[in-house]
């Protein structure tokens, strides 16, 4: 399998080469108005990512080959996710997989988490609990979520207030660079007259009205004067703390340097938040681009309005959870294309459900026909292993073109269709067996939803050791049932308690250990105990 993509990704990188020496003798700034997008030096991955900036497709350079850095911007702990932030990490998560797994890039992946701004301190204030206790605590349940969820954990992980110095030193150069003004009563704001570029990410309209020492109504601030009775750090300028934009900027900076390949977060911080990160960021390390390539995910609509605690409209991930598996979730973040807003209906998380128990149930037909328990199939070998070709294909080009994921789905679910077609077709005379074409068939499909973050098939996940434990439960009750009934009416033929001890010695072979205490059983797994 892997030589396999590997073969297919030369192929798909040796197109995309010759088609970027065609733009050799272009100018590589890319304009739209009054700004750029510059397009990197380094190396061709084969992907196509779409780029905000020049609002179309554009190739995906990294500046070292097979690596790449992606900062990508993490939650402002102050009360539980919901479900439109898990959408939007499931789905990167589904990104961060594909370019491992079927681009062989090594990641190196970081996460922001802010852990002081307003929303804190005014959730702090109403709770009465110091703002550490607080934020350490949805920090903990935040990712504790992502777990359940099957999103894998960012290589780094870096807390604003544990860069308060890097913070410090990074608004000192960009006031030097002289792209910053300090006001009257302390605060530093970023001088957007001064940087050219301002909305390169499309929007440049005045933001807020000019009060509080603010120069011009699309400036922001860097370092906010301090007011009583919020926390603050001491610096040049007076009592404070940073600005909302400043963080992702210093941390992802500290550990990428003047270039990050990769930048993402949701649709609704493409402005001003990302836009601002970049300015930022390019006033103080002197460049004209800072980050390479934008990812921004589209929102989760509920009731085709966006999810929001603000607007009391949210789910939160305890209760998507307690109807739904992971892994349904995920399928269901699979069928819409990242970019675009999606609506969270009962309707769509339905079809998402039905199509993976199609998935599953076809999985199983396919391990018992390769077992012989099936005896029913009129497979033909040709037809399978001609649609297993052009599926791969399919699926590596669709996942090459912006990471379309609702695409590659759509291959897998016709490649069940036919499939279970063929496995439940009456066996003709003559018909030959063909276990080594499904399986084969049956291990692509099962490796490639692994490959985005499925479980499926698997025996691991936690709805399944429960429904394990629930069937332990029966077994060991019924044999304990047989075993009392026949030990309380003394039956000399002795074959229902040989038949109780042959159970318990074949549960064992299975790691369940069952012990005997009088009239009651017991039994356990895995070190967990089940009376």
């Amino acid at each position: 399998m892997k030589l396999l993509r590997s073969l297919l990704v030369s192929t798909f990188c040796r197109n995309r080469r010759l088609h970027v020496s065609a733009w050799k003798n272009q100018d590589k700034k890319r304009n739209v108005g009054e700004v750029a997008w510059i397009e990197p030096t380094g190396f061709d991955t084969g992907i196509v990512v779409y780029n905000p900036i020049v609002k179309s497709k554009v190739p995906l350079i990294t500046r070292n080959e097979g690596y790449a850095s992606w900062y990508m911007c993490g939650p402002t702990v102050y009360d539980s996710a919901h479900i439109g932030h898990a959408c939007s990490y499931v789905k990167l998560d589904i990104i961060r997989r594909i370019l491992v797994e079927y681009f062989d890039i090594n990641l190196i992946t970081m996460m922001g988490i802010t852990d002081i701004d307003d929303k804190i301190i005014k959730k702090s204030g109403e709770s009465k609990r110091d703002w550490k206790e607080l934020t350490r605590f949805y920090e903990k349940e935040f990712f504790s979520d992502m777990a359940e969820l099957n999103v894998q954990q960012p290589y780094l992980c870096c807390r604003v207030s544990e860069h308060m110095p890097q913070i410090l030193q990074f608004i000192f150069q960009i006031l030097k660079n002289g792209g910053a003004y300090v006001t009257d009563e302390g605060s530093v704001y970023f001088d957007t007259s001064k940087y050219q570029a301002y909305g390169k990410l499309g929007i440049k309209e005045t933001t807020a009205p000019c009060t509080q020492g603010k120069r011009n109504g699309q400036d922001f601030a860097l370092w906010k004067a301090a007011k009583p009775g919020e926390p603050f750090w001491e610096s040049s300028w007076g009592p404070g703390r940073p600005g909302w934009h400043i963080e992702c900027s210093v941390m992802a900076s500290e550990k990428f340097g003047k270039s990050v390949d990769i930048h993402s977060g949701g649709i609704d911080l493409a402005f001003p938040h990302h836009e601002n990160e970049e300015a930022q960021s390019c006033q103080h390390h002197g460049v004209s681009q800072w980050v390479n390539y934008w990812l921004h995910t589209g929102h989760l609509h509920i009731n085709s309005m966006k999810m929001s605690k603000s607007l009391g409209n949210s789910v939160s991930i305890a209760e998507l959870l307690d109807k739904f598996t992971a892994d349904q979730f995920r399928l269901f973040c699979l069928t819409s294309h990242y970019r675009r807003g999606v609506e969270y209906t009962d309707d769509l998380m339905a079809a998402s459900v039905a199509i993976l128990k199609k998935v599953e149930c076809f999985l199983d037909d396919c391990n018992n026909y390769v077992n012989g328990t099936l005896p029913e199939g009129n497979v033909d070998e040709v037809v399978i292993l001609q649609s297993l070709a052009k599926a791969k294909s399919v699926i590596q080009s669709a996942l090459a073109g912006d990471f379309d994921t609702p695409k590659a789905i759509r291959e897998i679910t016709s490649l069940v269709t036919l499939g279970n077609k063929m496995l439940h077709s009456p066996e003709e005379e003559g018909t030959v067996r063909s276990p080594a074409v499904i399986a084969a068939l049956a291990n692509y499909i099962t490796s490639t939803l692994k490959s985005f973050g499925l479980e499926t098939n698997t025996k691991n996940t936690q709805k399944s050791s429960i429904q394990t434990a629930d069937v332990i439960d029966d077994l060991v009750n019924l044999r304990r049932d047989v075993r009392n009934f026949a030990l309380e009416v003394k039956l000399k033929d002795k074959r229902l308690l040989e038949a109780c001890d042959a159970a318990r010695k074949n549960l064992s072979l299975h790691g369940v250990q069952i012990k005997d205490y009088g009239n009651t059983s017991t039994w356990s797994f895995g070190g967990a105990k089940k009376t």
